[in-house]
């Protein structure tokens, strides 16, 4: 399979826009990581909307020097970005404590993701890059939303088929059914669904990765995909019917095949991405493939937006020690996508493989 970051070209003009995220995890050191890679490992330009005082706190706290610069517009940010971490500046209301978090800064959590669609939706940043939240604590505070994608997708607007996509170098993955108990994906699970998600990923592989003709690979929901009805039928009355719809559209898409059986290396370079029939069976192989790098993508959105793969990490927040790497290739794929969506003739929901 190649690899799923697209060849870099010309980078955006317009910074990223990245999220707080939940202030008591990592998401405060992530960007002050990746900001201190920005030369070695190509970080693209970014700004932060984040409380400025907070980050220049924690960057003392854990002695690292980090210069946190408060701008006024985005437009600043590329002079900026070189010499110090260019922020929007958006207090929080309380005091924050690594580790321990507090319904008391949802509103500022949720305020950052829609203020960064904004940017991205009006032109001022090239794409969305969200640090890590915690539900729990946002929904608490009322939140209504199961996570990032459908919030995301509600800031879209009406209808937005928002599909979640895990990607690394070596394997792209996308769960039909996301964050859901196990015992109701059956139920769950329909054809128009699985149609959806075949399309939506189609699309985004050919605009924004750069992929002319995608090719799809489809697991199946029960152990050898049902054995012909003797393990279940939900291959045959839910999965091949979706396949079929998706070739009728002229999409590659292979039939339901056993999931042990196609994450092996040479499974894997015989398609493009993996439609996967719910969330622990996309996310185990690539977890598995490449822990630190994998990055969270919601296709079908109008504007790019990219996660690290990785949540809070209360246990380890305020210490120095978080991984930037999820986060490093989260910005580096949100703006080669931005790059690809911009350099296409086609409008975002026309597009086509």
């Amino acid at each position: 399979m190649p690899d799923p970051v697209a060849p870099r070209g010309a980078r955006p003009t317009a910074p990223l826009a990245l999220t707080m995220g939940e202030p008591a995890g990592i998401g405060g050191e992530l960007a002050l990581l990746a900001w201190q890679a920005r030369t070695e490992r190509d970080v693209p330009p970014f700004l932060v909307l984040d409380d400025a005082d907070r980050l220049a706190a924690l960057a003392a706290a854990l002695g690292w020097t980090v210069p946190v610069r408060r701008i006024a517009t985005p437009a600043e940010a590329a002079a900026v970005f070189p010499a110090a971490v260019p922020v929007l500046h958006r207090p929080l209301p309380v005091a924050v404590r690594p580790g321990q978090p507090d319904t008391g800064t949802a509103g500022a959590v949720r305020d950052a993701i829609a203020e960064a669609v904004r940017l991205a939706s009006d032109g001022d940043a090239a794409a969305v890059v969200t640090n890590p939240i915690n539900k729990d604590v946002l929904q608490q505070a009322g939140f209504p939303f199961p996570g990032h994608t459908e919030y995301l997708a509600d800031l879209a607007g009406p209808g937005t088929p928002a599909v979640m996509m895990l990607a690394c170098p070596a394997l792209r993955v996308v769960p039909v059914t996301i964050h859901v108990p196990l015992a109701r994906v059956p139920a769950l699970l329909t054809t128009e669904s699985i149609v959806q998600a075949g399309r939506v990923t189609a699309r985004a592989l050919a605009r924004d990765f750069g992929i002319a003709a995608p090719r799809l690979a489809v697991a199946g929901l029960n152990p050898h995909a049902g054995e012909r009805g003797r393990m279940g039928d939900e291959e045959a009355r839910l999965i091949q019917p979706a396949v079929d719809a998706l070739r009728a559209e002229g999409l590659t898409v292979f039939d339901p095949a056993p999931a042990d059986t196609l994450f092996h290396d040479a499974a894997r370079a015989r398609y493009d991405a993996v439609l996967c029939m719910y969330h622990d069976q996309a996310l185990i192989p690539l977890k598995t493939l490449d822990f630190a790098g994998g990055v969270n993508v919601t296709l079908g959105l109008p504007f790019v937006r990219t996660s690290p793969d990785h949540g809070t990490a209360f246990d380890i927040a305020g210490q120095g020690r978080a991984d930037p790497t999820s986060l490093i290739a989260a910005l580096g794929m949100a703006a080669d996508m931005a790059a690809r969506r911009a350099a296409s003739a086609l409008a975002p929901d026309a597009a086509r493989p």
